[in-house]
């Protein structure tokens, strides 16, 4: 089903009826997806109040959405941004700045990263041959394919109808069970979650790999 089930700029809802395309009964996974980060390679590293989150990245495949997330995250654009649309077997979302803000909750999935006079910046896209499955990072836009700003989400589970309209950047290395916990979040209409339930991304820092914690 040709849907835009995640949005970013000003598309606020879902388009159309939320459906859910069928899981595929095989992963799918390419062998980049699969691959573990060489030693030194840049990891991010995120916290949040569920727990931590460890995502490498696919830089050969979307070179221009990894290097806008590390400069973000290097910002600390990220800090204190929420989750704010979670949907159970589906993906999780977060990345927009208007979530560090619960007074502007009703705002929430429509913020991104702006220049000095508030034109938001936006990535082309790096459609690919990743697959969306369980622990893939990617990013958020709206029917625009190159309206990718600041917001990305984490697939909860395989999603093969976003394969080639999403730009895959990246994937969960540690973390899924935090993954699964935010996943479970109570959600109102088109995954919003309530403002004082969001989960909140603490940190988000670029690191190399292996951790020096682990």
């Amino acid at each position: 089903m040709n849907i835009a089930p995640l949005v970013a700029g000003s598309i606020v809802t879902l388009i159309g009826s939320l459906v859910f395309a069928s899981m595929s009964g095989e992963s799918g996974d390419a062998e980049e997806q699969q691959a573990m980060p060489s030693e030194g390679d840049e990891v991010a590293v995120m916290e949040t109040s569920q727990g931590r989150i460890v995502l490498m990245f696919f830089r050969e495949t979307a070179p221009r959405h990894v290097d806008n997330f590390k400069i973000l995250a290097k910002q600390g654009f990220y800090d204190g941004t929420r989750f704010h649309r979670t949907i159970k077997g589906f993906m999780i979302q977060a990345g927009d700045p208007n979530s560090k803000d619960l007074g502007k909750s009703a705002t929430w999935g429509t913020g991104g990263n702006a220049d000095e006079e508030g034109r938001e910046i936006n990535i082309p896209a790096e459609f690919s041959d990743i697959k969306h499955v369980r622990g893939v990072l990617s990013m958020a836009r709206s029917s625009n394919p190159d309206s990718a700003s600041s917001q990305f989400f984490i697939m909860h589970a395989d999603y093969p109808s976003l394969d080639g309209q999403y730009s895959a950047f990246g994937r969960v290395i540690t973390g899924m069970a935090v993954v699964d916990k935010i996943a479970e979040m109570p959600t109102g209409p088109n995954g919003s979650v309530g403002p004082e339930k969001a989960v909140v991304i603490t940190s988000v820092k670029i690191e190399a790999w292996p951790l020096a914690d682990d």
